[in-house]
């Protein structure tokens, strides 16, 4: 799956076939309240000590043919976060201490646990997004066979991988209060819920 969505995606991007505009996207966006959830520092996983995990449920609609990833990557691009990837979610715990992170489900659907080992199982479905401070656990626990997972990140972040040991767990204390916020809200942009969260 992931070569056969690298290729629709570098397609689109050459051509610009099945890529929505971006005042298209925007113009269908939806009003959603912003989830927020808290999880501590398990030993483990940092999670973040400050910023909230954000969950928003379907804030926009995905054409029924064509491409759905497109749009949350037209969305996000337009929303400063990018280096855009398609996949699915990793089955082990890991996190991010060097940037934050957006998951849009394009297709299928998802119970995820977010937190490390000690968080959250949420049912993620298609036209939801997640977006995870750095520092927060993820793993996906079951997923459909179609299930389809637009990633990003926002600018000034560092990307790495941390799976759990006691040297990272150290380091990312230390990297996690770094990682600047983002300028914008990868949904609803610079007056977005996650902006007035994660600058309270």
């Amino acid at each position: 799956m992931y070569l056969i969505e690298s290729l629709k995606k570098k397609l689109e991007s050459v051509t610009g076939m099945a890529k929505p505009s971006a005042k298209s996207v925007r113009g269908s966006l939806r009003d959603r309240a912003a989830h927020e959830t808290m999880f501590a520092d398990d030993g483990t996983v940092p999670n973040n000590p400050k910023l909230p995990f954000i969950h928003y449920r379907a804030p926009v609609p995905l054409p029924e043919a064509g491409d759905p990833a497109a749009v949350f990557e037209t969305l996000f691009e337009r929303n400063g976060w990018g280096s855009s990837w398609r996949n699915g979610i990793y089955d082990y715990v890991h996190y991010h201490s060097g940037t934050h992170e957006v998951l849009g489900i394009a297709r299928g659907e998802a119970r995820v646990r977010f937190g490390g080992n000690q968080g959250k199982v949420f049912e993620l479905t298609a036209g939801d997004v997640a977006v995870l401070p750095a520092g927060t656990g993820h793993q996906c626990l079951s997923a459909s066979k179609d299930l389809l997972v637009v990633g990003a990140y926002p600018l000034g972040g560092k990307y790495d991988e941390c799976a759990g040991s006691s040297k990272e767990h150290a380091r990312a204390l230390q990297s996690i209060p770094k990682v600047p916020l983002p300028g914008k809200d990868p949904v609803y942009g610079a007056g977005g819920p996650l902006i007035a969260a994660w600058t309270r």
